[in-house]
């Protein structure tokens, strides 16, 4: 248990990190070799954080701590989702290890669709700020004059 928490800490750090620096960054900056080199190790482990420690600690904690194994089957709260093989209505069997490989999926999945969420941000990070500097110069009094000096 502690392992995955802590890869689920360590991965939420990064990225926040990645956002803290995006932040810092002026847009348009070119990027020196070391900097290229730095980014290209923290997204490499970042990635391999999110897409192999992580669902690795999930399957070995369920698996290992919490017997998600094949051979126990789900039978749910008062017996609602009990097989037809185990004399129940349900029509199929959900074994634990089958409910471990889909939060693993989950796991997969989330971390994809953040990945996706992350680069879109860090690439549009200078429109977003382009943009608020043009809302700030359309921006007039009640008596129509500007707000902001115009260059």
């Amino acid at each position: 248990m502690a392992a995955l928490v802590t890869s689920i800490v360590v991965s939420i750090l990064m990225s926040v990190a990645i956002f803290v620096y995006a932040g810092r960054r002026p847009v348009g900056t070119p990027v020196t070799w070391g900097e290229a080199m730095v980014g290209s190790v923290w997204v490499f482990f970042l990635a391999f954080l999110a897409y192999g420690v992580v669902p690795h600690q999930w399957l070995t904690l369920a698996e290992n701590e919490w017997s998600f194994r094949a051979d126990r089957i789900l039978y749910g709260p008062g017996n609602i989702v009990q097989p037809i093989s185990q004399g129940g209505w349900f029509p199929f069997d959900i074994t634990y290890r089958a409910i471990s490989d889909t939060v693993a999926v989950i796991i997969y999945v989330i971390a994809l669709g953040l990945q996706i969420w992350m680069w879109a941000r860090w690439q549009n990070r200078g429109q977003r700020a382009e943009a608020q500097a043009k809302a700030a110069l359309s921006q007039t009094s009640s008596f129509g004059r500007p707000l902001i000096k115009q260059g």
